[in-house]
């Protein structure tokens, strides 16, 4: 058996062992990771820290640290109730409303996750407060990140038509865009319809005023100063101080195009100096064990990619004598590695393996590199991608384990049935 093989097998032990003896799924990754490189791979210690997300470990605990902060000083509220007031108290358009700041966010250049990590937190405490099913409001953050992501000026967009031009390729950056835009709002459209009857879900008559009347904050007026209407939430230097934190990191990450994760730690850190008490409440709210679980799993993945297991996963279906079941096999392996690794990555590696039997002609170059791209993106809601972990990791007032099986369930579904629809509308009819 060779280790390619192996390493997928253990892969697949880990997740049944973490789902039947719920255990989390990172330290068991840590451990496979371990055994398949040393045993089966001849890796050393560094080669397997390699693989270590030090990138996403920053942005997990800086995003989720300074947005505890907001929270725990009552900047979320503000915040939630000020978009309350925005829509005239209705709530059904709020999910719509953060799935269209995030797709401007991506298409005028933002990258996915750090649409997400900006919009995610406030949308999901929005969701906690209102009712609003958090899988749902989720979900329309992260497919309106990825229905913005192929702009020709997105960045997204800009990697996968210079792999284009690199190949030489015909492709056409219009129709990428459209096509991922598309996909992503069909997508969330059905969302929205499936888990919108569980959407508002008022717990007192006095909320049920206050969402009618659009005011938007908890029925007994919590952080509003004195003298100030009901439930009206009043700003404070904190508050204003987290406000203005929360700018700092938008134009930081997408004009100055700094690390969005420790941009927002650094943030967080000043605001932690500043207030230390609020600080020392807010450092318990980061989700560790999420922080421990996706970290794990993407450790592992690196060992595969550092032993080649992507790569011959690859090679293997590109040999296959059948370009329209070459390319559909080809998408499937870039929505199941995306899931779990860079969709940029595994799209700069699938694309080019794609060249041999684009040559003959059977399958149009655009279809192709719209299903791919498609693909190796919409699963980014599985809890192990970057956006699917934030999104995780600023659930509130969730049974958290409930809604990692959510996510992993809902990513599922994208892996199972996207490819297999985008090779049929953008693949099959020669498209291109």
């Amino acid at each position: 058996m060779s280790a390619e093989l192996i390493s997928i097998l253990v892969l697949a032990v880990v997740f049944v062992i973490a789902t039947t003896r719920s255990i989390n799924m990172g330290v068991l990754s840590f451990a496979a990771a371990f055994g398949v490189g040393t045993l089966a791979a001849n890796l050393d210690a560094d080669e397997i820290f390699a693989g270590f997300p030090g990138d996403l470990f920053v942005v997990l605990v800086g995003v989720t640290f300074l947005f505890a902060i907001a929270r725990a000083n009552g900047t979320t509220d503000w915040l939630v109730d000020a978009a309350v007031r925005l829509v005239r108290g209705r709530v059904a358009l709020i999910p719509w409303v953060t799935f269209a700041i995030t797709a401007v966010l991506t298409a005028i250049g933002a990258v996915s996750p750090a649409a997400v990590a900006i919009v995610a937190p406030v949308a999901l405490g929005f969701a906690a407060q209102y009712g609003i099913h958090p899988l749902l409001m989720g979900a329309m953050v992260v497919h309106g990140a990825q229905a913005g992501g192929f702009s020709p000026i997105s960045v997204y967009g800009t990697i996968v038509n210079g792999i284009v031009a690199r190949e030489h390729l015909g492709g056409s950056e219009i129709t990428l865009f459209l096509a991922s835009f598309v996909v992503n709002l069909v997508i969330a459209a059905i969302v929205f319809v499936v888990l919108r009857k569980r959407q508002i879900v008022p717990t007192t008559e006095r909320e049920r005023e206050l969402v009618a009347a659009g005011t938007g904050g908890p029925p007994d007026g919590t952080g509003s100063a004195g003298g100030a209407a009901p439930g009206r939430i009043q700003l404070n230097a904190p508050r204003i101080a987290t406000l203005a934190s929360l700018a700092v990191l938008v134009v930081a990450t997408l004009v100055f195009d700094l690390d969005v994760g420790l941009t927002a730690m650094t943030l967080a850190v000043v605001l932690s100096v500043i207030w230390p008490a609020t600080s020392r409440k807010a450092v318990g709210e980061v989700t560790w064990p999420t922080v421990l679980l996706i970290c794990g799993v993407l450790t592992y993945v690196g060992v595969l990619q550092e032993m080649g297991t992507i790569e011959w996963a690859g090679e293997g279906v590109g040999g296959i004598g059948a370009p329209l079941l070459a390319a559909l096999l080809l998408c499937y392996i870039g929505a199941i590695v995306s899931a779990f690794a860079s969709s940029v990555g595994i799209m700069g590696a699938l694309i080019p393996l794609a060249v041999p039997f684009l040559a003959l002609g059977t399958v149009g170059p655009v279809g192709m590199i719209c299903a791919l791209a498609v693909s190796a993106t919409v699963v980014d809601v599985s809890p192990f991608s970057t956006n699917g972990a934030l999104v995780l990791a600023n659930a509130r007032e969730v049974d958290r384990d409930a809604f990692f099986r959510q996510l992993l369930v809902y990513g599922g579904i994208m892996v199972a049935v996207v490819p297999a629809v985008v090779w049929l509308v953008f693949i099959v009819p020669g498209l291109g």
